[in-house]
């Protein structure tokens, strides 16, 4: 795909992951829409791709409402007349064990709450689902060969400490795959991106000091991804037509 003049939407985008993978479409001469549930933040990642002279809405989303994931793929299409490019990128983390003992006791002290898998699970899983398929329709309704890019993770093989976003990002990988096939029939390509520890602000805020040392020192290349790695793979997915039903995984080596 030639991305000058196509329209990227990509959710999760008014920082980290999202923002940086917005600038490189930006400067490739796509028009973008930003999509985040932070309209704050919105604001000042819509300055900086203005700044490069890009064409630029902001749209306000809550990915794991329905509403919000229809309006976000119509306000793309009014703003520009076609969705070719999603990113599905909005996710959180809510680390925790599954259960965790009383060193003393040896009964069981804490446990993962239901709320903190759902609070992932909804905007991970179903947030891409949903996101996704608004894509998808408003691509075949509109007769677009565009190409859908979920983000899913390393995690999705089973990192200790995140059942809820491993599970969630296990079914990304899972959807990407199935959703090719389905797809294709339309000229709709469908491949993922599983990172492996990047140090976005996500990571550097959430995720547990003790377990990110010890990541980053079985990463094999010796160091945490930049946010700017997993933009370019972005574009190069939206570039080569023959990249279709895959995740690659950009994770420096590391194996979960």
């Amino acid at each position: 795909m030639e991305i000058t003049n196509k329209t990227a939407v990509i959710t999760g985008s008014a920082g980290g992951l999202g923002k940086e993978m917005a600038l490189h479409f930006a400067k490739l001469g796509a028009n973008i829409v930003l999509s985040d549930i932070s309209a704050d933040k919105l604001g000042g990642a819509k300055k900086e791709i203005e700044a490069l002279g890009a064409k630029v809405i902001a749209v306000p989303t809550d990915v794991s409402k329905e509403k919000d994931a229809v309006e976000l793929m119509e306000q793309a299409v009014s703003a520009f007349g076609s969705v070719d490019i999603a990113v599905l990128n909005a996710g959180i983390l809510r680390d925790g064990l599954l259960i965790k003992a009383d060193k003393q006791t040896g009964k069981v002290a804490s446990k993962m709450s239901l709320a903190e898998w759902q609070a992932v699970i909804d905007v991970n899983l179903t947030g891409v689902f949903l996101t996704g398929r608004e894509a998808a329709v408003q691509m075949v309704n509109n007769g677009t060969k565009g190409v859908i890019i979920p983000i899913a993770s390393v995690s999705m093989h089973g990192n200790p400490g995140q059942t809820n976003y491993s599970a969630a990002k296990a079914g990304v990988a899972a959807m990407t795959k199935l959703w090719a096939k389905e797809l294709s029939r339309y000229g709709i390509r469908v491949a993922g991106i599983a990172p492996g520890f990047i140090a976005t602000e996500m990571v550097m805020k959430d995720m547990n000091p003790e377990a990110l040392k010890k990541w980053e020192a079985l990463i094999p290349i010796g160091r945490l991804g930049r946010p700017d790695e997993i933009a370019s793979t972005a574009v190069f997915i939206a570039q080569n037509d023959l990249v279709d039903g895959v995740v690659l995984e950009i994770s420096g080596g590391v194996k979960i």
